[in-house]
């Protein structure tokens, strides 16, 4: 039998970001988290944001450990695991398409720059006017590293895998431009993380 999958990071970063998307997302009532890994995230912010539904997704490979966490919660507001893979369009099923809020957690630095562009791609077909956008992860500003940590960060991804590697503020606020999202606010989290916070125009 599979043990539920655990990410120190995740426990350690869940209340910060909770403090955020709770004024972010207050008047959201659909939330789609895109690469919901282990599943953390999705059974912590649906049970402490019970106003809206959380719809978690990510790789096929992936869901049996997000289920995992998803069996063990009290919370009624969280749906189970659809697949969304990048490469793709997006689907989603039928009584979702009213979704008004996109949530992802240290995604841009593990996918290849081709694949960032299509998650925002997919933000634009796929969000209407109004939906919140949060985006949590290290960035650089102005092409430098923000700690010597990130540095060392990014060297230990791109030795994993080359097209990997902590994104350029600037490049990514272009992509989102694009897809039509304004920047609410850039907010300092711990351990040198941001979270951007983005509406749809």
């Amino acid at each position: 039998m599979m043990n539920k999958p655990f990410s120190q990071a995740c426990e350690n970063n869940k209340r910060p970001i909770l403090s955020v998307l709770n004024k972010a997302f207050s008047s959201q009532n659909h939330v789609l988290e895109i690469g919901s890994g282990t599943g953390q995230h999705a059974a912590f912010f649906s049970q402490h944001l019970p106003h809206l539904t959380w719809q978690s997704s990510d790789l096929l490979i992936n869901h049996q450990g997000i289920n995992l966490w998803l069996d063990e919660t009290t919370s009624t507001n969280v749906e189970r695991p659809i697949e969304i893979d990048l490469h793709n369009p997006w689907t989603m099923p039928e009584h979702q398409l009213q979704v008004d809020g996109l949530y992802t957690a240290n995604t841009l630095h593990i996918v290849s720059w081709p694949l960032v562009e299509k998650f925002f791609a997919g933000i634009a077909d796929n969000l209407a006017a109004s939906a919140k956008v949060c985006i949590y992860g290290p960035f650089n500003y102005q092409g430098k590293f923000t700690s010597e940590s990130n540095a060392n960060f990014d060297l230990w991804l791109k030795d994993r895998d080359i097209n990997s590697g902590i994104r350029d503020f600037e490049a990514v606020l272009s992509l989102a431009t694009s897809a039509g999202l304004q920047l609410i606010d850039d907010h300092a989290m711990p351990s040198n993380n941001r979270l951007l916070e983005f509406i749809k125009t």
